[in-house]
Order: C-alpha cells, then sequence, then structure tokens
C-alpha cells in the first residue's frame, strides 16, 4: 500500500525512536505507508535524554487543561513539520495519528478541537482532557487500554468513548486484559486494522 502517512507520537520522558517498535508491529498491516515517530519539542523534566509534550511536574487535573492548551502550538508545529518532511502537505485526508499516553492525549485534543483533522485517530492508553470545544469533524476514533495499566487508569479510556459518544462519534474501544501501561501484538494488529478501514487499504 502506498500514498499514506503514518505519525506515531510518543509518551512523557520518551523519544520517538521508543514507539519504533510499535511502528514496526503495525507496518506489515499497511504495506508501503510511511511511518513517522518524531520527538516531542521540550526536555523532559527529569532527565533531558527525554522529550515532553507538556511538563507533568506538580500536575493536578485542575491545571493539565492549562497545561495542554499551552502545549498545542508547539505540538503542531511538529506534526506541520513533520507532513511536510513526508511529502503530504497537500493529502491531510492521507494522514493517520497513533498516539501513545502523553502523545494520545494531544493527539485526541488536536482532533476533538477540530485544529486537525487526519484520516484516523488511534489512541493508545491515553486520556481526554476536556478543554475548550469540541469540534471533532467525523474523524475516525479507536481508544485502546490495558486493564492492568498503573499509570492512567482503563476507566479514562471508557469515559473518553462516553464523551466522543455523546458529541455523535462512533468510537471503536478496546481494552485488553493483562496489559500494562504498553502496547503489545494485540494492540499493534487492532490498530492496524483500523487504520486500513480508515484509510481505504486492503492489505
Amino acid at each position: 500500500m502506498t500514498g499514506a502517512l503514518i505519525l506515531v507520537l510518543h509518551g512523557v520522558g520518551g523519544r520517538g525512536a521508543h514507539l519504533q517498535a510499535l511502528a514496526d508491529l503495525v507496518a506489515p498491516g499497511l504495506p508501503g505507508a510511511t511511518f513517522r515517530c518524531p520527538d516531542a519539542p521540550h526536555p523532559y523534566d527529569w532527565d533531558p535524554a527525554g522529550r515532553q509534550w507538556f511538563s507533568t511536574r506538580d500536575i493536578t487535573p485542575r491545571n493539565r487543561p492549562a497545561r495542554l492548551r499551552a502545549a498545542r502550538a508547539a505540538f503542531d508545529r511538529v506534526l506541520h513539520d513533520e507532513i511536510a518532511a513526508a511529502g503530504f502537505a497537500d493529502q491531510p485526508d492521507r494522514v493517520a495519528l497513533i498516539g501513545f499516553s502523553q502523545g494520545a492525549i494531544m493527539a485526541v485534543d488536536a482532533v476533538m478541537t477540530g485544529r486537525w483533522r487526519p484520516a484516523a485517530l488511534a489512541a493508545l492508553s491515553g486520556r481526554l482532557v476536556k478543554s475548550g470545544p469540541v469540534d471533532p469533524q467525523g474523524v475516525p476514533v479507536m481508544l485502546s487500554h490495558g486493564l492492568d495499566d498503573p499509570v492512567i487508569p482503563p476507566e479514562d479510556a471508557q469515559r473518553a468513548a462516553a464523551h466522543w459518544r455523546r458529541q455523535g462519534c462512533a468510537v471503536d474501544l478496546h481494552l485488553w486484559a493483562g496489559l500494562p501501561h504498553w502496547f503489545d501484538a494485540r494492540v499493534a494488529e487492532t490498530t492496524a486494522a483500523f487504520l486500513r478501514r480508515a484509510l481505504a487499504v486492503t492489505a
């Protein structure tokens, strides 16, 4: 398959290279697609070798929305630059997002606010931070979460799915037994199948 770009967005403290393993698991289900795993724009608070989309130092449910709003401009620049570098600036309907953890939080926000309208969004082990208007514009959404996640509880995925559905949006929700705050072959296979449908691709 050709003519699609998949951006894979890492979690707090990670680097894009850390999610190359996820891209490698998903790629066989999307043959010929281009995968890019960019770094977040800011050094990680506790280790400058890592990166973050926004700081989690002293974060609370009360101040998280403000930090997310402040992170939007830099997040958007990363996406713009990666899409342009891959040659998809004039093909936004051929770009899909896979976000993990904080990368999923940012990607969900980007779609929910209507700033981005990708071909599809797969949010893994993330959460919905409600801040600002909701304008999903019909983007297909998949939420995936481990039932044994000690970092972000699976109930967050269930709440996010319920929120999407209240907006009249169809959402694929997948909860995985025995999975902590990470991904595995089940997640990768399901993500690839979801993106294949959204991109109208036959593998």
